[in-house]
């Protein structure tokens, strides 16, 4: 790699506010604000929005949409179209 034209990969804390959680990684990402970790040194903290814990795909509580339901309110808004021949 040549010298200078890289980014700093140091660690940094990624914090879910939606579910309360916390993970240290590394990245490239820099942070004004700070975190004192669980093993007493102090990083750079991200706040993301959607994480492992809080992501539906993740946890497993996706919603099951009711398409029976949308199709019947969609032919009675619409009216049913007839069969081609």
């Amino acid at each position: 790699m040549r010298p200078g034209i890289h980014p700093d990969y140091r660690p940094v804390v990624f914090r879910d506010k939606a579910a309360d959680f916390a993970f240290l990684t590394r990245s490239t990402l820099t942070s004004t604000r700070t975190v004192e970790w669980e093993d007493g040194r102090t990083y750079p903290v991200v706040d993301v929005e959607t994480s492992s814990a809080s992501h539906p795909f993740y946890t497993g509580t996706a919603r099951v949409l009711d398409t029976a339901g949308r199709v019947e309110r969609f032919e009675r808004r619409y009216g049913r179209r007839p069969e081609a021949r």
